[in-house]
């Protein structure tokens, strides 16, 4: 199994199943509006026939969304991001609640406090005050388990050259 960095449209899909699909989250006439959307702009990813199957009433709600969200998986990962997408526009507070979309705010958090820290660590480093430098090296020398040690010699020979070409 490949390592992908970031989840696709279906795996979103797939794990948001369960949170959509419980009862009272999406109405009738929201279930409709998102298979019209898909059926009119979309016409590929959705026929009139598969349309009419979707929104068939004889059939329950649950049903009828299970297999609209299993026939989207199937189709592959752009029909799930248009079903993203018409979730979205018709109904951005059930969007931005979905157990996918959480999980994405603290990634993003994480990654841009990772940059700020290493942002902040390297002006740190490279200050030319002399005190600032032994005392990096110092914590630096003792890190090889915090941060790797092919990554601290790099430190370590960068801060050695520093002061040498100024």
């Amino acid at each position: 199994m490949l390592f992908r960095k970031y989840p696709t449209y279906c795996d979103r899909l797939r794990q948001d199943m369960a949170f959509l699909t419980s009862n009272g989250r999406l109405s009738e006439q929201l279930v409709d509006k998102i298979i019209l959307q898909l059926n009119r702009v979309y016409p590929q990813i959705l026929t009139n026939k598969e349309a009419e199957k979707f929104r068939n009433p004889k059939a329950s709600l649950h049903s009828r969304l299970s297999n609209l969200l299993a026939h989207l998986q199937k189709e592959g990962d752009k029909p799930c991001q248009e079903f993203y997408r018409a979730l979205q526009i018709n109904a951005e507070q059930l969007y931005n609640n979905l157990p996918s979309r959480r999980i994405l705010s603290p990634t993003f958090f994480l990654a841009c406090f990772s940059i700020a820290a290493g942002l902040a660590f390297y002006m740190y480093c490279c200050n030319s005050d002399s005190k600032v430098l032994g005392g990096a090296k110092k914590i630096l020398g003792f890190s090889p388990i915090i941060i790797g040690r092919h990554v601290r010699n790099i430190c370590m020979l960068y801060m050695e050259d520093a002061p040498r070409n100024k």
